[in-house]
């Protein structure tokens, strides 16, 4: 999980370079490096560690040359260290590679390499890249990296330079994203738009099995089988704007109090001007299809598993459809049952996830039709799968997910909605209830922003333990496993998230004097159950944080020792408020122990390996 950019053309292209490699720091940011075409010829500088370390060091030392490739690498083969950056050579460092994906035969490869005289320095899959190009090359470097990648077995996404051809710029892609820019006079090739887009806002986004041939003038798009093909320029209209803290001390609080807009942007364009229904035409799901849909799946990663926890919920309870939920990692090994009449759906912010992107590839596979919710236009998952649901969270770079979680909940809400009402499972004044409730949610997730003075007090105290639980029920138990993983991700504090009816089966063992347990008490049908799960725990010594519905504070209130409010809602909907303060203490508490928010160690915000 890396991050690459290169540029050829007529500019200096080192600082173009370190520009786009912040922008794509949220990728990996363990080391970074970038190699230019000198009047010495191929020259580079590398640095284990942020990207701060390789700015400092081409402060004292530039490399002067209007072409290079630059990386951001997120460690996977090698432990962090200078060696261990990108970009790679051969031994003769004509040949310099940057790669994000995996090389699954390095180590076969790397043997018959050695076997021929090749001598190698780093622990990387990604040297193997470079001396392979390097064994292959007879005059043509297009030929020689095409050559190479058909003895590659993976994922990746390469940038390809040599001293031997220094105005052709070369990438690849296989399973790994990569996007070029189209320019006047130069051209750019980047993991993603963000890193080129204050340059040009014309790009072409390559396929698996693809790959580009960068000059000055021009940008030839091929096959690595040497088939020439024509591709449309996407034109970008995002604003640079969007990858600015716009006054955040960091990125995720700014995404977290952009939820509002990130609710209203993918809920409005899909709810009839009468507020009484929801379409979904973008889809293109006929109500044939629909109503022969017998069984579903959720399938995701992390935070988007735990927004397909509550999409289960919400399908099963609006449509009355059988759902099974998946992580993407374990999916496509278990042989999931699969017919004609099962719809899987993907879910992933980046539409990149090399997990969720082979799972959907093994529905296919096995007839499955694949409706993914994504948060990127022109993305993998995307483009290969039969249905798209964009959700408009817009732009997120901080790594711990927030914005894109809960419009992905949203997308859930309008497709079971719609499934609802294309099938008649439910009586058309009850989704014209769900519909107006929801519309209201925007307003009461400010109301909860605006009480975040009484959070960051709640995780300050929280950031003295080294433990923490989480408990719910029922849908409450799925937001409850989505702040656990908040927790953990950016403070690093130990938590756990359970069914609250589960304590008494082993986990109340871990309840000891003083340990802070958060519960949510959300669910109305579950209330005086959940009520009596949070005794258990009070019983043992343990300090206890409810987060409840308005209009329940004062009984809720007698069970705890602190109590926030969420605004009252459906039950159904309840996810879509009550993760937010969970979001904000999470926030808190990193800030409290002085981590780095954004970027968390050993975290990367595009998970494009498997």
């Amino acid at each position: 999980m890396c991050g690459i950019v290169g540029y050829i053309g007529k500019r200096d292209s080192q600082d173009i370079l370190l520009d786009g490699l912040k922008k794509l720091e949220y990728r990996g940011y363990d080391s970074a490096g970038i190699a230019v075409f000198t009047k010495n010829g191929l020259e580079i500088t590398k640095s284990k560690g942020r990207l701060a370390n390789l700015e400092g060091l081409l402060r004292e030392a530039p490399l002067e040359g209007s072409v290079g490739i630059g990386h951001t690498r997120w460690a996977t083969h090698g432990k962090p260290s200078d060696v261990n950056s990108h970009p790679h050579t051969d031994n003769s460092a004509k040949f310099s590679v940057v790669h994000n994906g995996i090389v699954e035969n390095y180590l076969n490869l790397k043997e018959e390499l050695m076997a021929k005289g090749h001598i190698f320095v780093s622990e990387t899959d990604t040297e193997v890249i470079s001396h392979l190009v390097a064994d292959e090359y007879d005059g043509n470097i297009v030929e020689a990296v095409q050559r190479a990648v058909k003895r590659m077995r993976g994922a990746f996404a390469l940038g390809v330079l040599t001293e031997f051809e220094p105005d052709r710029l070369v990438a690849v892609r296989y399973a790994s994203p990569l996007v070029i820019g189209v320019g006047e006079g130069e051209n750019f090739i980047g993991s993603d738009i963000p890193a080129i887009l204050e340059h040009t806002r014309n790009v072409y986004i390559l396929n698996d099995g693809e790959m580009a041939v960068l000059t000055r003038n021009g940008v030839e798009l091929l096959t690595t089988e040497g088939e020439i093909i024509s591709k449309e320029i996407f034109h970008v209209d995002w604003d640079l704007v969007t990858a600015e803290k716009a006054g955040f001390d960091h990125f995720m609080l700014k995404e977290i109090h952009e939820q509002p807009k990130a609710y209203r942007d993918t809920m409005m364009s899909r709810i009839t001007e009468d507020g009484k229904s929801v379409e979904l035409k973008e889809l293109g799901m006929t109500a044939e299809f629909i109503k022969s849909i017998r069984k579903v799946h959720i399938v995701a990663c992390g935070t988007a598993y735990h927004a397909g926890l509550v999409g289960k919920t919400v399908i099963e309870s609006l449509v009355r459809i059988p759902v099974e939920t998946d992580v993407a990692s374990e999916y496509r090994y278990r042989s999931p049952i699969i017919t004609p009449d099962t719809l899987v759906i993907v879910v992933s912010q980046s539409g990149e996830t090399a997990d969720t992107l082979a799972a959907l590839r093994e529905a296919q596979r096995n007839g499955a039709r694949v409706l993914a919710i994504t948060n990127v236009v022109g993305s993998s998952i995307a483009r290969e799968a039969d249905h798209v649901l964009i959700t408009w969270a817009g732009l997120e770079i901080a790594v711990a997910s927030t914005k894109a979680y809960t419009s992905q909940l949203v997308a859930f809400y309008l497709f079971g909605l719609h499934l609802a009402g294309t099938i008649g499972a439910q009586e058309a004044s009850f989704i014209e209830e769900v519909i107006t409730s929801m519309k209201q949610l925007p307003e009461q997730v400010e109301s909860i922003l605006e009480q975040s003075a009484v959070l960051k007090q709640v995780a300050e105290s929280i950031s003295h333990h080294k433990h923490l639980f989480f408990i719910g029920r029922g849908v409450d138990y799925a937001v409850a496993q989505e702040g656990s993983l908040k927790l953990k991700e950016i403070s690093y504090i130990h938590s756990e998230a359970y069914a609250a009816g589960e304590l008494k089966h082993g986990t109340l063992a871990l309840i000891e004097d003083g340990i802070p347990v958060i519960a949510l008490v959300t669910q109305e049908e579950l209330y005086e159950k959940t009520l009596s799960n949070i005794k258990e725990v009070k019983a043992r010594g343990a300090h206890v944080l409810g987060i409840a519905n308005a209009g329940t504070e004062e009984e809720v209130a007698k069970s705890v020792d602190e109590l926030f409010a969420i605004p009252k809602t459906l039950p159904l909907l309840s996810p879509a408020l009550s993760v937010v303060p969970l979001q904000l203490i999470s926030y808190y508490a990193s800030l409290a122990l002085e981590h780095d928010v954004d970027k968390p160690r050993n975290l990367a915000k595009s998970v494009t390996v498997e």
